[in-house]
């Protein structure tokens, strides 16, 4: 049923994975786990990420719908894993895990290779774009003026940072408790094409950033969780070019910006798999001010920015194909078998009730 969607997911692990083993011989440098040795080896991380994401939603659910009560725990825990946790679930989350972080893992080690690889930078010419569109100046000038250097900045600071937990945890959200599992195929091979795509581009248009390129023009700004994320890649980024740091990855890159395709690929799959309307109105805002974000602490030009929203839709289109949905005038209609089974047994309840 999701023979596609499987296939898409394991072929751009495959890519990226073997493009990242490629490219470190070409390189000479090694592949490193980007995530340092937190939970341990990646042998032992990985069946850990698998049973925690049962363990999240097994065990708060038994805990709330039993009161404490530990003689109902076991018939609810089991109830569950009968009911929810069947082996067309459990093949998405294994392979949701494993496919995503072997992607993710070969992103940033191709990031890392990149400086070794390709010398020439297009940052004068990306900021020649943003200086045309917006009529001789530069976006920066433009958003300290609305947003100012004070509380504004900080505001932003916090929106762009956000985005480090929502990746993880969007995955974890729709290959664990999307009521349609085609959902969760859709959302995780949209991730796994969005990072793909994003790692080709930072090949075909190499960059530093305006934050970089021109920090003269930041000069202003307030030491904030951004400005000090910057500085930490900065030093990162130095260390391994000239300090013959062999233990970690570089992970500057600007073209295109992955912040504004992947929270707006979150922010499409929100509008059409989710109903909650403040849901839908919250994710298109984030994704607003991660872009305004993203332009106000130097990280990434217009460019960028529209080249990350392309990523967005090619990826949400792409991946839903292959997952069985197909795009109309009026909105998605998903194809799946299972989509017609639940629509089915929410018509039977809808007659019951009436």
């Amino acid at each position: 049923m999701y023979r596609r969607a499987q296939i898409l997911v394991i072929g751009t692990a495959v890519l990226v994975g073997g493009m990242a083993i490629i490219l470190s011989l070409v390189s000479g440098h090694h592949l490193i786990d980007p995530d340092g040795s937190f939970l341990g080896p990646s042998w032992l991380r990985l069946p850990l990420l698998l049973g925690l994401a049962i363990l999240v939603d097994l065990v708060p659910r038994t805990l709330w719908l039993s009161k404490g009560n530990p003689r109902l725990m076991p018939a609810l825990f089991m109830g569950r894993v009968r009911s929810h946790w069947s082996k067309e679930r459990l093949t998405l989350v294994a392979l949701g895990v494993i496919c995503f972080y072997i992607v993710y893992v070969g992103y940033r080690n191709l990031k890392s290779f990149l400086p070794f690889l390709i010398h020439t930078k297009y940052d004068h010419e990306l900021d020649l774009i943003d200086s045309a569109v917006l009529f001789g100046h530069h976006p920066v000038m433009l958003l300290e003026h609305i947003f100012g250097t004070g509380v504004g900045a900080y505001f932003l600071s916090y929106v762009y940072m956000w985005f480090l937990p929502l990746v993880p945890i969007a995955v974890t959200i729709w290959i664990v408790w999307s009521r349609n599992l085609a959902y969760g195929y859709w959302f995780v091979g949209a991730q796994c094409i969005a990072w793909t795509l994003g790692t080709i581009s930072y090949y075909c248009l190499p960059t530093l950033g305006p934050g970089l390129a021109y920090s003269y023009r930041y000069a202003d700004q307030p030491d904030t969780p951004a400005r000090q994320l910057m500085d930490a890649l900065v030093n990162g980024r130095q260390k391994v070019l000239w300090g013959h740091v062999f233990d970690s990855v570089q992970s500057v890159g600007g073209f295109a910006s992955l912040h504004v395709g992947i929270t707006m690929l979150t922010a499409l799959m929100v509008q059409y798999t989710v109903k909650s309307r403040f849901a839908r109105i919250f994710f298109w805002v984030n994704c607003g001010f991660t872009a305004v974000a993203t332009l106000y602490f130097g990280w990434h030009n217009i460019a960028d920015d529209v080249g990350g929203m392309m990523i967005a839709l090619v990826s949400f289109y792409v991946a839903g194909l292959a997952a069985g949905q197909r795009f109309e005038r009026k909105g998605v209609r998903d194809l799946t078998a299972e989509s017609q089974q639940i629509q089915a047994r929410e018509a039977e309840a809808v007659r019951e009730h009436a």
